[in-house]
């Protein structure tokens, strides 16, 4: 009798594992793709997924509509790197991965968990939207999902995985995360697709231009990364929760380093042109400061003016915010202060220091900034540095100018200790511009305009744009030798780290979306 009893159960346990069954599963790896149990299998440590709800089937009341065991969603938990996360992923293979009531269900279900259990939830995108049989009901799915994301939101770490289609609302679930992984020429989001999209507007696009990695990723900004393949992603967001706690209550892990915390490095000045309008790769520099020279970036085809990421110092995860000179001269626009800002209140929600290095010529001019919202956009990056309450450590490099220089953790926005290098320039405006205003009665009269403004430019620097005013003013607390950057920032960090803050007590901000 019990004999009989177990053998139901392991024939019912192959049924739900076998998804949509094996046409299906060919099918899913004719198209290149792995099905939702092989992704979870490569994703976590071996023999540590525990499934749940692997038995569930909808409650749809069409009786000619199939019923498959899991319902179009794998579900369960187990460990990455030993650390627990609480996992879901959309079968294809079970009526195109469409979500139903149950499989809504399912997903609010584990999210929950993974609250109550303080763990990072991790969620694998291939499905091809609402169940339509379903109706209401598949809508009222998401709109659970869409509740438990905000719920987990500053809780504890959402990443998405868009391996496969994403359209319609299901769309905002991935928005609503923390960091979004898209797999070239296969992971796809909108939110109307092309065949709409040509009926109502006339226009013809395909799905990779409309909603493919690459216009994720450089355009619309809703993609962190583009991983070359379902490996590279899964690589990714293993590298990614390396970096940081496991919820808002705890601290990212430490790693030991053989990195020496007080290694000074020559090679920083040298990165630096001796013309300051001259370009240069503000990443050299990151990673010349960082543990091992190892730079995690966060967005790195997206506002490229600003780079963002992670890096750890003497073991422990920071997060970068710097200007770089190489793309439009590091100035800040739009996308880079919306971009900076978001990275800045993920770093704050999870205890990750916040290390600012900075070389802006200010804003970026133009009618097309003015009119889209600069004002309104740039106000978010204010926003968020004053916000964060983690230890926040600036060291300017070379330009900083105007309201870009307050922007970028100057002193008044919180900022813990701020640095500068000799090089740095600290004004209102840039020399050429500040003396065209301050001087342009002597530069109209003057016989030798271009030699008069040259001396004046150079005058102008010698006696305001340089980084010692701001020091004597206590608004520098240090000017610093650019070959001791690396153990300076750390020896601030070390130094602020069980930094309290006390605020007013309020609901929430309100920040200017």
């Amino acid at each position: 009798m019990h004999e009989e009893k177990i053998k139901k159960l392991y024939q019912l346990k192959k049924l739900a594992e076998g998804g949509g069954g094996q046409e299906k599963i060919d099918a899913q790896h004719s198209k290149g793709k792995l099905t939702a149990r092989e992704r979870i299998e490569i994703l976590l440590d071996p023999n540590t997924f525990v499934e749940i709800d692997k038995y569930v089937t909808h409650r749809s009341e069409d009786a000619n509509e199939k019923k498959y065991y899991g319902d179009g969603v794998v579900t369960g938990f187990g460990l990455v790197n030993g650390r627990q996360v609480f996992i879901y992923a959309y079968d294809f293979t079970v009526l195109g991965g469409s979500l139903g009531e149950m499989a809504g269900r399912k997903i609010s279900k584990i999210m929950e968990h993974a609250m109550d259990c303080g763990a990072p939830i991790l969620g694998i995108i291939d499905s091809g939207g609402a169940r339509i049989q379903e109706g209401v009901m598949s809508l009222d799915g998401y709109g659970g999902i869409f509740f438990k994301n905000m719920m987990a939101s500053g809780v504890i770490p959402q990443i998405t995985a868009s391996i496969g289609p994403c359209a319609g609302g299901a769309v905002y679930s991935p928005a609503m995360t923390d960091f979004v992984i898209m797999v070239e020429k296969v992971g796809q989001m909108f939110v109307t697709g092309p065949e709409v999209v040509k009926e109502v507007l006339s226009q013809d696009v395909s799905f990779e231009d409309l909603g493919g990695a690459k216009t994720h990723a450089t355009k619309s900004g809703v993609a962190h990364f583009v991983a070359k393949n379902e490996y590279d992603c899964i690589d990714k967001i293993r590298t990614l929760l390396s970096f940081l706690p496991q919820n808002n209550s705890e601290e990212a892990p430490f790693v030991e380093t053989s990195d020496d915390i007080n290694r000074v490095d020559p090679k920083l000045l040298s990165i630096l042109p001796e013309n300051p309008y001259e370009q240069y790769d503000m990443k050299q520099i990151i990673k010349l400061i960082a543990d091992r020279g190892e730079f995690f970036e966060i967005h790195e085809l997206f506002a490229e003016n600003i780079i963002v990421g992670f890096a750890r110092m003497a073991g422990r995860s920071v997060g970068i915010v710097a200007n770089q000179p190489m793309y439009l001269a590091g100035a800040l626009d739009i996308n880079s202060s919306s971009k900076a800002a978001r990275f800045i209140r993920f770093c704050d929600s999870f205890n990750i220091p916040i290390v600012t290095l900075v070389d802006t010529p200010g804003y970026l001019p133009g009618t097309d900034q003015e009119s889209n919202g600069i004002i309104r956009h740039g106000s978010k990056l204010l926003y968020a540095y004053c916000e964060a309450t983690v230890p926040k450590i600036t060291c300017i490099i070379g330009k900083a100018y105007g309201g870009a220089y307050i922007a970028m953790g100057s002193k008044n926005l919180g900022t813990d200790v701020n640095y500068a290098w000799p090089t740095a320039e600290i004004a209102v405006l840039g020399p050429e511009a500040a003396i065209t205003i301050i001087h342009r009665r002597d530069l109209k009269h003057s016989p030798d305009a271009a030699a008069t403004k040259r001396k004046l430019v150079k005058d102008f620097r010698d006696k305001f744009a340089n980084p010692y005013i701001a020091a004597e003013k206590g608004i520098i607390d240090a000017v610093i030798d650019p070959m001791e950057t690396r153990p300076m920032i750390i020896h601030a960090l070390v130094a602020f780290s069980n930094k309290r803050e006390s605020r007013p007590v309020r609901k929430h901000g309100n920040i200017n979306l």
